[in-house]
């Protein structure tokens, strides 16, 4: 009787250490109703396993943590393409708005189909888990829908996927009030989301044009009454109070980061929460102020990458593209970028305890890869080495 699956022949990157990637040569992998019961160097395996098992091969390949894409807007309608033709010229025109009107207007079907393209090339890329934000309803109705589809997207692909409410995202056009709005998130809207099983985090805006963080306050008050994990977008384009406002609900991460200072890098530090750095948003905007690394660097505050896919500022699916960034633009180096996308990433998603490790008691998620050294992942950019995915010990993609 077959109740093991052994994977073997294949070079390791574990990401059990901090300060390398835990490599192990002619390494092997067991896995148990997915879940890894046991890692290590082949010669050690026990015969125990191997008596019961089914043997699969890595044929020589690296094999890594699945890739975790800790911050998207995955679920939305139409693009921007004039908005980026705008930008090109020197005009501003567009925004956040112009995606909630296409949105609204999709139905259910349009959105899934559009998601799922682009979950797929995630998927096909070694991503095993990725977060998925409202944000392009701004009502409840196209509120419940986005996350609808993203569980949707959950129950039919082989990737975990946690749903993040952004309901304070902008302000919509049928309000003028801002406290207003929000009172409306907070009294209607979310909690009728989270009766339905639809959310699993709440996200906020903290930002010059979007919410203060005195408005924001009622949102993540009412959040921490419900025992909800918190995110905030912060200080991308202006320094403001969002690294503050997420040390004091104790957010899982605080998101964009590039106006943090060091008074807010040591908030962050403080609180336990992960930094998470978007460099596709900072690449496409072409913007000129970076998160402060070195700041990041010297208080030890976790740094995960993420795509941020979304149609008006980062729109791409690729996170090894983000790691390959993050080098080049942020200055990361190879085994931050790599655990960016992995154990901190997984942090960012309050799922430290279960992914982004290949570790006894973790899900067996993982990727083998077509490379020669872990640098290669941040190294190539328009490629995808990806061989083969196994989502909970079942292969789930194959090149």
């Amino acid at each position: 009787m077959v109740q093991y699956a052994i994977w073997q022949d294949a070079t390791l990157i574990t990401m059990n250490s901090y300060s390398d990637y835990g490599l192990i040569e002619k390494g092997a992998i067991v896995v148990e109703q997915g879940k890894i019961i046991w890692v290590g160097p082949e010669q050690a395996l026990p015969n125990a396993f191997t008596k019961q098992a089914e043997i699969h091969s890595a044929n020589g390949h690296f094999i890594t943590p699945g890739l975790i894409d800790c911050h998207t807007h995955l679920v939305y309608s139409g693009n921007r393409v004039s908005e980026f033709e705008a930008r090109l010229q020197g005009v501003k025109k567009g925004g956040i708005l112009t995606t909630v009107a296409a949105t609204r207007e999709a139905n259910f079907t349009v959105l899934y189909e559009a998601a799922a393209k682009r979950l797929q090339q995630m998927l096909e890329a070694g991503v095993t888990t990725v977060e998925i934000k409202s944000g392009y309803g701004l009502q409840l109705e196209a509120e419940r829908k986005i996350l609808q589809v993203a569980r949707a997207l959950s129950e039919n692909f082989p990737v975990t996927i946690q749903n993040t409410f952004l309901g304070a995202h902008v302000l919509p056009s049928e309000f003028e009030n801002k406290q207003q709005y929000i009172r409306e998130l907070v009294d209607n809207v979310l909690p009728l989301l989270l009766q339905e099983g639809l959310v699993d985090a709440v996200d906020g805006f903290c930002e010059t044009g979007a919410f203060s963080a005195i408005e924001l306050e009622s949102l993540y008050t009412f959040a921490k009454q419900n025992n909800m994990p918190i995110k905030v977008h912060a200080e991308q384009l202006s320094r403001g109070e969002g690294a503050h406002l997420a040390a004091r609900f104790k957010a899982v991460s605080a998101d964009h980061l590039e106006y943090l200072d060091e008074a807010g890098v040591i908030a962050l530090k403080s609180a336990g929460c992960t930094a998470v750095l978007l460099p596709g948003a900072y690449y496409f905007l072409q913007q000129d102020q970076k998160p402060p690394i070195e700041l990041l660097r010297k208080y030890q505050v976790p740094m995960a990458l993420a795509t941020d896919c979304n149609p008006g500022t980062s729109p791409t699916t690729s996170l090894l593209l983000m790691m390959n960034m993050g080098c080049l633009l942020f200055k990361l180096t190879p085994l931050e970028a790599l655990q960016a996308v992995t154990l901190h990433a997984a942090s960012a998603l309050n799922l430290a305890h279960c992914k982004g490790k290949l570790a006894i008691g973790y899900d067996a998620d993982f990727v083998l890869w077509n490379i020669q050294s872990p640098t290669e992942l941040a190294y190539h950019f328009g490629d995808n080495c990806c061989e083969k995915v196994v989502k909970q010990g079942k292969v789930a993609y194959a090149r």
